[in-house]
């Protein structure tokens, strides 16, 4: 094994090693002395590029360069697709039969020659008489018993709320959600069996001594409580749900008190959702018959009640239209309940998120 040699000097006859040139005469290296070559950092001859303005306008400025396609996609499903189900629905079911009460409302047929006419005479008369006292009675009942449910409803669901036992909790609920749907005849007769004259309560309590009285406006109110009050529970309960621990927190970390909480925070937050039980359960009072119809009879005037014996004919005959013209009352004034709710319901949705 030989110790292996150093690189020998090139001798005078060698080439130059590669990546040396050897200088030229003058001292110059050949790529300095040869012909100049193009480089590709050299500019060449001007070529036309893609962004070359294009060509003019008629006022001599460039056109603007048009657009690259973009390839079609498949066309977004509509979301209104989804809904018109519920639209045709609604439709039939509500948009028809209120066409047709509008319409029976604001006219009158002739049964001798058989024409149709257009006429206020409907409209005035249910807004007259024994029918405007009907349609007071209605909403002063109707907002007394809201009224009342709302404040006991309240009261019920926060006591349910801020329970720790689940089972309290459901029992409430189911029970809410039974009673709410409780009405109608079978309503009207468990009541006359418990506080009616010869009722169970009313005996074992001596009532009648008191001047009770089941078939007034006062024993109305009570039974309408019977299944306001678990409407209102199921309303609220979610509301009252969406009040956050961190704001009471807050405001008791900086003194305040809990009735400046509730007044100040808690009712603020909660006022659109309780305004929309109170619009609720008065619509519902305001709609009910078949428990009033039962239990008082005509001695209460209620709308629902003239509704019924204006179509029947049970006091004048012929009075239809006017009853549909009710109807139309009726629809008026839940109109203008819901057009005081929708906007604070608007506002305080942000806070319940």
């Amino acid at each position: 094994m030989t110790p292996a040699h150093p690189a020998a000097a090139p001798g005078p006859g060698a080439a130059p090693a590669a990546g040396r040139t050897a200088p030229g005469p003058g001292g110059t290296s050949p790529e300095a002395s040869g012909p100049a070559t193009a480089s590709p950092e050299t500019p060449g001859p001007a070529t036309a590029s893609p962004q070359a303005p294009g060509p003019a306008t008629a006022n001599g400025t460039p056109a603007a360069p048009r657009a690259a396609g973009r390839p079609r996609g498949p066309r977004p499903a509509r979301p209104w697709l989804g809904a018109l189900p519920l639209l045709v629905f609604a439709g039939l079911c509500f948009g028809l039969p209120a066409g047709a009460l509008l319409y029976g409302a604001v006219t009158r047929t002739d049964p001798v020659a058989g024409t149709t006419e257009f006429t206020g005479e409907h409209l005035s008369r249910s807004l007259q008489g024994p029918y405007l006292t009907s349609l007071t009675g209605s909403v002063q009942l109707s907002a007394l018993t809201a009224a009342l449910a709302t404040v006991l409803g309240v009261l019920i669901a926060q006591a349910v709320v801020t329970s720790r036992r689940g089972a309290l909790r459901g029992a409430v609920l189911t029970a809410s959600g039974v009673l709410a749907n409780f009405g109608g005849i079978p309503l009207a007769f468990a009541f006359v069996a418990t506080l009616g004259i010869s009722g169970v309560v009313t005996e074992i309590g001596h009532l009648d001594a008191l001047g009770w009285n089941l078939y007034s406006f006062t024993g109305l109110t009570v039974i309408y409580l019977y299944f306001l009050v678990p409407l209102m529970v199921l309303v609220v309960v979610p509301a009252l749900d969406g009040l956050r621990p961190q704001w009471r927190e807050a405001a008791l970390n900086t003194g305040a008190t809990a009735w400046q909480f509730w007044r100040h925070v808690g009712l603020p937050v909660l006022a659109p959702s309780l305004l929309g039980g109170f619009v609720l359960l008065f619509g519902s009072a305001f709609a009910a018959h078949a428990t009033a119809a039962a239990l008082v009879g005509g001695s209460v005037p209620l709308v629902t009640l003239k509704i019924a014996d204006a179509l029947s004919g049970n006091v004048l005959v012929g009075q239809e239209n006017v009853a549909l013209a009710l109807s139309l009352d009726m629809i008026v004034i839940a109109g203008l309940v819901m057009a005081v709710y929708l906007p604070l319901q608007r506002r305080s949705s942000r806070w319940l998120r």
